[in-house]
């Protein structure tokens, strides 16, 4: 964004701080007038034919938008990945205990990444990884839906599970 000296053309339209249109004139008129008033003149639609100058304390005009962007900051949510890892031969109790744990996050809003991983010879069993992660996500049916579904990528199998969205 240019103001004040920066801006080098020829003719520009202006507006005032008011939002009033003062008309086309010389870029020099233009600061002039800005100067008159004691505020800036900032080009606000460089594209446009001739540009779009407008008088305004450009100080207090960053402080607004500033302002703007950190209310906006703040109403967002941030999403967090959280990562429960599992192995092909799980016991059922151990398995139950990471779905606790997969719950307690996907109750806190966080999505889940479940990563199964395969050591050595474990890769001859894929099939069996499937059948844990079917079953994992079986227990956490009622909490969450699949973001992303099992697959192998590598050495390990990875699904994504979401929370549900509340109905109203």
């Amino acid at each position: 964004m240019q103001l004040n000296e920066e801006i080098r053309d020829k003719e520009v339209r202006l507006v005032g701080d008011d939002g009033e249109q003062l008309g086309i004139m010389s870029g020099r008129e233009a600061q002039e007038k800005a100067n008159e008033q004691g505020l800036d003149l900032v080009k606000i639609s460089p594209k446009a034919k001739p540009p779009v100058c407008k008088i305004m304390d450009y100080g207090k005009f960053k402080y607004e938008q500033a302002k703007k962007e950190k209310e906006a900051k703040k109403n967002q949510k941030v999403i967090t990945v959280k990562e429960v890892r599992l192995s092909p031969n799980i016991e059922e109790h151990d398995l139950n205990i990471k779905a606790n744990q997969a719950k307690k996050f996907l109750k806190n809003e966080d999505k889940v990444k479940v990563t199964l991983r395969f050591r050595g010879r474990e890769m001859k069993n894929t099939h069996k990884g499937k059948e844990i992660m079917d079953h994992f996500k079986e227990i956490l049916d009622e909490l969450c839906v699949v973001e992303k579904p099992a697959k192998l990528e590598g050495r390990q199998m990875i699904m994504i599970l979401a929370p549900k969205k509340e109905q109203a």
